[in-house]
């Protein structure tokens, strides 16, 4: 049977193919109202690709060359929104300014000794912390202190620094209806080298994934608080360096996120750290360039570190 000359898997695949597409150029118009369906789309919208070879073998198993052809219009936009990540080299060139770890260390870490030499090992001039407990802070300073002597530390996060510290606060970006003990940024400016950088380390509320959708509504009222900070913000080089439990494509952090760059290339991808799907630990800037990302191996954290190469412009 055929349909206007078609075979119906002619027609499935260019369907598909056709939405996968679609999907993906057109995700920013995906509602983003009950369940927050656009930022689930956006948080693993690199994974989209993977139609593309699915479609691919569906094409040469039904000998269909129509949807063979047709699986270049996914390809091609894929490519245009993630190319550059994906084709840059592994490296981007040196020198660099300033080095970043960046981890949500798990506050049910088992191994918090292990994760700090892991942290240690990566030879960061900044080391950046979420998730701390009382218990492990003085492990991390054990570990840490002898060649990060630097240290900021308020509520559950932390930054450890080679170089010196100043002008350190706490930053409220807590959600309405948050407790004050609910603690999770800080903002220090650091003398590097190349000149001084405004780092916020930060910590936004989580997500949850149920029924209804991603529950996402306090994370991105965390987002906008942190953004209008960032945007009153005189530095004229800052980092922000955190968990933002979002990825940067995720409009619901748009309000932070469009305000600072991004690394041009490397997914980088850190959570959950046994299979990596996303990468929701971020390293951004302005005034700076954050050069290259890259994930580190797994500690005792459900998140892997990553580390950030930047250049002070």
């Amino acid at each position: 049977m055929t349909v206007g000359g078609r075979s119906p898997w002619d027609v499935r695949l260019v369907c598909g193919a056709a939405g996968a597409a679609a999907l993906q150029a057109l995700h920013s118009a995906v509602p983003n109202g009950a369940g927050r369906l656009g930022s689930l789309l956006e948080t693993f919208l690199p994974w989209l690709g993977l139609t593309v070879p699915v479609l691919g073998c569906l094409a040469l198993l039904k000998r269909s060359r129509a949807g063979l052809l047709a699986c270049l219009a996914p390809l091609a936009v894929w490519l245009w929104i993630f190319g550059g990540m994906w084709l840059s080299p592994a490296r981007a060139p040196g020198p660099y300014d300033l080095t970043v770890v960046q981890h949500n260390v798990a506050d049910d870490n088992a191994d918090p000794s292990g994760t700090a030499r892991a942290l240690l090992a990566a030879r960061a001039g900044l080391v950046a912390v979420q998730e701390l407990t009382p218990a492990a802070r003085c492990v991390y300073q054990d570990v840490l202190g002898a060649s990060h002597p630097h240290r900021a530390v308020h509520g559950t996060v932390g930054l450890w620094s080679v170089h010196p510290l100043s002008d350190v606060r706490p930053v409220d970006i807590r959600p309405e209806g948050f407790p004050e003990s609910w603690q999770r940024g800080l903002r220090a400016t650091v003398s590097a080298p190349g000149g001084g950088v405004t780092v916020y380390v930060v910590h936004l509320p989580s997500v949850r994934l149920g029924p209804a959708g991603l529950a996402s509504a306090a994370r991105d009222e965390s987002a906008a608080r942190l953004g209008t900070l960032v945007d009153d913000d005189p530095a004229d080089r800052l980092l922000v360096v955190g968990d933002l439990n979002g990825t940067v494509q995720d409009r619901g952090l748009a309000p932070l996120t469009s305000r600072l760059h991004a690394p041009p290339s490397g997914f980088a991808f850190s959570w959950p750290a046994a299979l990596p799907v996303a990468r929701i630990d971020q390293v951004l800037g302005r005034g700076v360039e954050v050069a290259r990302v890259s994930a580190l191996e797994e500690t005792g954290s459900d998140h892997r570190p990553v580390l950030a190469r930047v250049r002070l412009r």
